[in-house]
């Protein structure tokens, strides 16, 4: 009696369509370019106008105003943890912020529509922990007041409390241009 060499069962079937299945999905995911390159140029707003105060919860429920940081830079980032570009730049954000706090550059990065359990299991999943405060925008109304269209979003605040600079879309946060027009603001 001839022995086919093709599997029998239904489950050994339904395994083997699986397997193919799975080998074709990582090809066709291998197929697709890559995602695009982070940007490192910020806009300079014109006119340039005092930043809108805000009062936000942090993950521990602490209260953060941004007049608490006046005579500071701050970088204020709207962001998502299902944004891809949002999860990208988030290291280079970490680095930026080790790099230049102790000259007086502040990052508050204001997370959209998310609550703190999930942002929290997120954080655990990147390999930087951010130092910086992560804030809760839970009806997007200070996005709504910066006029923020899309995520990422970020925005420069000079010492003054003025919103002098603008980047939509992810960023390379720690590229030398970022770096120098951040110094300029921190001198």
């Amino acid at each position: 009696m001839h022995r086919s060499t093709y599997p029998t069962s239904r489950s050994s079937r339904v395994r083997l369509l699986l397997t193919c299945l799975l080998l074709l999905a990582g090809q066709a995911m291998a197929a697709l370019p890559d995602a695009p390159e982070l940007s490192h140029h910020f806009a300079l707003l014109d006119p340039v106008n005092a930043a809108p105060d805000f009062a936000l919860a942090d993950m521990d429920d602490g209260q953060h105003r941004l007049a608490d940081y006046h005579g500071k830079v701050i970088l204020v980032n709207f962001w998502a943890t299902w944004c891809p570009p949002c999860r990208r730049e988030m290291p280079a954000l970490e680095a930026l912020y080790l790099k230049y706090r102790k000259q007086g550059l502040v990052v508050l990065a204001i997370n959209q529509w998310e609550d703190a359990d999930h942002v929290f299991a997120y954080m655990g999943q990147l390999n930087v922990f951010p130092t910086f405060p992560v804030l809760f925008d839970p009806e997007s109304r200070v996005s709504a007041d910066y006029g923020v269209k899309g995520l990422p979003t970020s925005f420069l605040i000079n010492r003054q409390g003025k919103l002098v600079y603008r980047a939509i879309g992810g960023r390379e946060f720690d590229h030398p241009e970022i770096e120098r027009l951040l110094q300029t603001l921190l001198e």
